[in-house]
């Protein structure tokens, strides 16, 4: 674990901006109605569209559902780009049978050194464990920096879907509308995302763990599932912005 500590994790702001500005523009909506419907500044997002700013988990969280889109897809997705590289391909072998080659398949084996990650405006690193999106399913390996959270202090989230935790090391709160709970190493969590959730890391050391999410990204036709970012539910993102 101390090896794992010592990696160093650097964002990909600009990669993630540029999928956010894509997916806004395809949803046609300005800086300004997006930020409107999310209830954070245009000025923010435009900044994370342009890889100069890093978003907290709670922005994120606002922005996916509010675009219908997964937080994989917004975050790592990489299945666009591999899509466009095929249909060259496939231009270039009708244009030069020679260049024809046989096409790529995943690996299913994800090296420990080249996973996609992002460290978020909050003090959270996420690394996705999978070497592909999966349609509907978040694998990651997950960091909480001393003292970091999923949203600020007096906010928390709730968005479609089920997820489970387990923390490998260092102590994780863990607080699921009234209840919270502590979670040490070996500990495991299952969290029905639709219920206000938020975590906090309070102690001195990091916390490392696994997080598994099933179902997170919404239906556009059934609004109840995104909860309404402006909601006490999801609270003052501005306070965790960064």
């Amino acid at each position: 674990m101390s090896g794992q500590s010592r990696r160093r994790v650097e964002p990909e702001y600009g990669e993630m901006g540029e999928r956010l500005r894509i997916q806004r523009r395809r949803h046609g909506l300005s800086l300004r109605e997006l930020a409107s419907r999310v209830g954070i500044s245009a000025s923010l997002i435009s900044q994370v569209e342009t890889g100069r700013a890093a978003p907290s988990v709670g922005t994120l969280y606002a922005l996916a559902s509010e675009l219908g889109v997964s937080l994989d897809e917004l975050l790592f997705s990489a299945r666009g780009t591999v899509a466009l590289q095929d249909a060259g391909r496939a231009i270039d072998a009708d244009m030069d049978p020679a260049r024809s080659a046989t096409p790529r398949l995943s690996s299913p084996m994800q090296p420990a050194d080249a996973r996609k990650h992002i460290r978020l405006a909050s003090g959270v690193v996420w690394e996705r464990l999978t070497t592909t999106s999966e349609p509907g399913t978040e694998f990651l390996f997950v960091t909480y920096e001393p003292g970091s959270a999923s949203s600020a202090d007096d906010a928390y989230q709730r968005h479609a879907g089920h997820e489970w935790g387990y923390v490998m090391s260092g102590f994780l709160s863990v607080t699921i509308g009234f209840d919270e709970y502590s979670l040490g190493p070996g500990d495991a969590i299952s969290i029905d995302s639709m219920v206000p959730h938020r975590l906090v890391n309070r102690g001195p050391e990091p916390v490392f763990g696994v997080w598994f999410v099933l179902g997170r990204q919404a239906s556009a036709d059934d609004p109840e599932s995104l909860g309404d970012p402006r909601s006490g539910t999801w609270g003052a993102l501005h306070g965790s912005e960064g």
